[in-house]
């Protein structure tokens, strides 16, 4: 798609034909934190599409806002005595979009699929001895060890989240796109409408059996109040504004903070932090290649790296929208330590940045930085950094390009001047930092880890040990030793923990704070 294609799919939806009153309070209009160029969500990371896939599949358990997991397609489960067999049981009537009925073979096809991605998939992939079908409603994972964390890694928030599709298309590699987007979910997404760059829409499943219970993020009924929820690609945050003034558009994802102050004072336009857990910027580095193999290059950035720099640059003059993170788990959760953080927790040292890149070696080569410019938070960061390593007196290859183009990117394992890259930027939701599950930046298994591949054995024994803990103390114990060995090995430096807003019009209702964008429950008048 060239830029006349994708300006033109956003201006034929905001110039449609006028509606009655009626018809309006029926779509929602929503500008996403960026373009949803993807709909796999096994097989990508992104945020962006983990929020589209809750609107078209559904999930076997799903937290709510204690982050308690709940039976969300399933009726309930029974555990044996030894703690090794799980057996769970679908609820009744549960449909796809395309009539078929949902089935135990979808469930294990679908928890087989993602096992292999996941962090916590493989960690049950681990303990599995068996996986099968009982009957078209049961099916039962029998595991060669007890797992404690089983119903949180069914209904997890953070990528890459459990959702349950068809066993044929389920079926599909890991490795390879979907190609078919059939759920059991409250929409259905209408690929005939998807104009990557531009547009995306979604439309009500008259077949979705809501659970009884009240919403509460993933755990609950689910109840569209809209027949149709309108995804609209706008990049250009002032652009967003204005068709938010305007009534254009009804609800914005995440407005820069710079818009703040003019949001509120629009009559018709309220504005509220979007998520109280907030996010995670984060630096990464590429671990398969030189020069960031060598740990003193990763402490080098460690030392120089100022929180104060990179969330000024993404939120703006508002000191309570960030806080310092000298941590790899987020502050104010029951979790947060700083043990083993002094690394970061030191004055700031370009003297030792320095030392560092001449103690490993470096001579000069350009380091290549991708950055995603139509993303504010990343291109931001992206930008701090560049500055920072020509202070450094580090060659930079800084390469602009969209968030689409940057998510590629940043997954290749190709040499970094051959369509990889060296280091990067990107930010995860709070929730994701809160433990180790899911906690997909902290994972140290190399070659099977998130983008940049770190490799420690030293992080990964403390995430097992969390993973098998039973108690709260044994859990915070290998919490406070994995975060000391991670200090250690620079599995990533955190640029600091920020805030976001969501706006929306003054007729939309239900909107509720979550780390993700709840749909169900939202309403217009």
């Amino acid at each position: 798609m060239n830029r006349r294609q994708m300006l033109g799919g956003t201006a034929a939806l905001l110039s449609a034909p006028s509606v009655t009153q009626a018809q309006s309070a029926r779509v929602l209009r929503f500008v996403p934190q960026a373009d949803l160029s993807g709909m796999d969500p096994v097989i990508t990371t992104r945020q962006v599409v983990r929020n589209g896939a809750l609107l078209v599949w559904d999930m076997l358990y799903g937290v709510g806002a204690d982050f308690a997991p709940r039976p969300q397609m399933c009726e309930g489960h029974e555990l044996s005595q030894d703690n090794k067999t799980w057996t769970f049981t679908l609820r009744e009537g549960l449909r796809f979009h395309d009539n078929e009925a949902v089935l135990a073979k979808d469930a294990v096809a679908s928890i087989q699929r993602w096992t292999r991605q996941d962090v916590m998939g493989r960690k049950i992939a681990a303990v599995l001895a068996a996986i099968e079908t009982v009957d078209d409603r049961r099916f039962r994972l029998r595991l060669n060890r007890p797992f404690p964390k089983m119903l949180q890694a069914f209904g997890k928030v953070t990528t890459n989240t459990l959702l349950i599709m068809p066993e044929r298309i389920a079926r599909t590699d890991p490795s390879r796109n979907i190609t078919e987007y059939i759920g059991s979910g409250p929409m259905r997404f209408r690929r005939d409408e998807w104009v990557p760059g531009a547009s995306a829409a979604f439309e009500r499943f008259a077949g979705y059996a809501p659970r009884e219970e009240a919403a509460d993020w993933l755990a609950g009924g689910k109840r569209m109040l809209v027949d149709r929820v309108e995804w609209i690609t706008m990049p250009d945050p002032s652009t967003a504004a204005a068709a938010l003034r305007r009534g254009e558009i009804d609800w914005w994802e995440q407005p820069i903070p710079d818009l703040a102050n003019s949001l509120r004072s629009a009559r018709d336009v309220r504005i509220d932090i979007a998520d109280p857990l907030g996010n995670v910027a984060l630096l990464r580095f590429n671990n398969l290649f030189a020069p960031f193999t060598d740990v003193r290059m990763r402490r080098a950035f460690q030392a120089a790296a100022n929180q104060a720099d990179y969330m000024g640059a993404v939120v703006g003059g508002d000191p309570a929208l960030w806080k310092p993170m000298p941590s790899f788990i987020t502050p104010g959760t029951p979790l947060y330590t700083e043990a083993g953080s002094e690394p970061m927790l030191r004055p700031r040292s370009m003297d030792a940045a320095k030392r560092l890149l001449a103690e490993a070696g470096y001579s000069g080569e350009a380091m290549v930085l991708p950055a995603a410019s139509d993303v504010p938070v990343v291109k931001a960061q992206a930008e701090i950094t560049a500055d920072l390593m020509q202070q450094m007196g580090m060659k930079v290859d800084f390469l602009a390009m969209d968030w689409g183009a940057h998510s590629t990117r940043s997954a290749s394992k190709q040499p970094p001047q051959s369509g990889g890259w060296h280091i990067t930027h990107t930010w995860v939701a709070g929730a994701e930092c809160a433990s180790p599950a899911g906690h997909k930046s902290l994972d140290g298994t190399g070659d099977s880890a998130t983008n940049g591949w770190a490799k420690s054995d030293a992080v990964q024994a403390q995430i097992d040990a969390w993973f098998d803990a039973t108690d709260p103390a044994a859990e915070r114990a290998a919490v406070e030793a994995a975060n000391r060995a991670a200090m250690e090995h620079v599995m990533f430096v955190p640029t600091g923990f920020f805030l976001n807003y969501t706006a929306w019009r003054r007729n939309v209702s239900g909107i509720v704070k979550a780390p993700f964008p709840c749909f169900w429950g939202v309403g217009k008048s």
